[in-house]
């Protein structure tokens, strides 16, 4: 006997209604699956980017891992014709070891052929002044220019210490404002203990003038200063406007942002006031400026001078510009073939 097929009075059969009715439950159902999903991925975001964004933002600001040149042993200067240097670590505190390169005076050369670390240590009381290099973000003690500032100081008749700041080249550790400062001041202390009355001077670059200006103020609360500050390309962060957290826009463009992201840098701010540092120093300085610095323009390098010079006298304070058409920009300095009568200059005036 046939089935009789039921049709409702609109025409449809049972059949393709309860089709219809199951449709039209999988469409209602289908935007409450979409958004389950999407706020687990958005989640699941939000979990990766809370442990990756602060260190993102980390090297963003020292570039630090971005180790050039590339595939070098830093235990061996002498690799790059880095002659009379040797290699050690020193720590700055505990868990903490650094990479210095000690360059020694180049007429030492050929005594300190097969010398041991000890030697090269006690050659620091040998009277010659003895310079600690703060360089600047991105790279290691091994980048070309760095090696050439050691070599004009060596062919002057001064040693030269080289350290990379901890997370830098092959030292340990991630950086951060205090723990650079730390280890520009231990560094310093280190060197201080073994050089007897040897001139200490401290010649920052980049990043490295903030390095030391926050180390000068540092240690005069310990009631020393250092014998003398050089600051080369010095940045102001107090009137130049850098970009060291790049996703900030993230803070005002995404209502609620904030409450899943505290700043990532809250506890780890990116300060380095120089310009507040150099009111309370009592150091000689030197200021070092090319006129062409891309990264830095001679505006700041003015200011700075000028707010040091109140603090001090010109006679203790002074800026030193390179001629724009040298191309010496942000990193170069250490070619102008006048810079060893400004640093011989420079010490005289200690």
């Amino acid at each position: 006997m046939a089935r009789k097929r039921v049709v409702k009075q609109d025409g449809t059969s049972s059949a393709a209604s309860k089709v219809q009715s199951s449709a039209r439950v999988q469409k209602e159902s289908t935007p409450s699956r979409w958004w389950l999903k999407g706020g687990l991925l958005a989640l699941f975001v939000i979990f990766i980017l809370q442990r990756i964004l602060p260190e993102l933002i980390q090297h963003l600001v020292y570039t630090h891992r971005l180790r050039v040149p590339f595939f070098v042993d830093l235990s061996r200067p002498a690799d790059l014709s880095h002659n009379h240097t040797i290699n050690m670590y020193l720590t700055s505190e505990e868990g903490i070891s650094l990479g210095v390169w000690h360059t020694l005076p180049k007429s030492q050369w050929k005594e300190a052929q097969g010398k041991d670390l000890a030697w090269y240590q006690n050659t620091l009381r040998d009277g010659s002044p003895v310079f600690i290099y703060l360089h600047g973000n991105t790279g290691t003690r091994a980048a070309p220019h760095r090696i050439g500032v050691a070599k004009v100081l060596s062919a002057l008749g001064y040693h030269v210490l080289v350290p990379d700041y901890r997370g830098f080249g092959d030292s340990t550790g991630e950086p951060t404002e205090a723990g650079l400062t730390t280890d520009a001041l231990y560094v310093y202390k280190w060197v201080k203990a073994r050089s007897g009355n040897s001139l200490v001077v401290i010649w920052g670059h980049s990043l490295g003038t903030g390095v030391a200006t926050n180390a000068a103020v540092k240690l005069i609360e310990q009631g020393e200063v250092f014998d003398g500050v050089m600051l080369e390309g010095a940045f102001n962060s107090a009137r130049q406007e850098i970009t060291l957290h790049p996703f900030t826009w993230y803070y005002w463009k995404f209502p609620g942002f904030g409450y899943f992201f505290p700043e990532p840098w809250a506890n780890n701010k990116v300060v380095f006031p120089t310009e507040e540092n150099l009111k309370k120093m009592r150091s000689p300085i030197l200021f070092l400026h090319a006129l062409d610095d891309h990264l830095v323009p001679f505006l700041f390098a003015q200011q700075m001078y000028e707010v040091a010079v109140r603090a001090q006298n010109a006679e203790r304070v002074k800026l030193v510009s390179f001629d724009g058409s040298q191309g010496y920009l942000h990193n170069g300095l250490y070619r102008d073939p006048g810079l060893p009568d400004i640093l011989k200059k420079f010490l005289l005036s200690l």
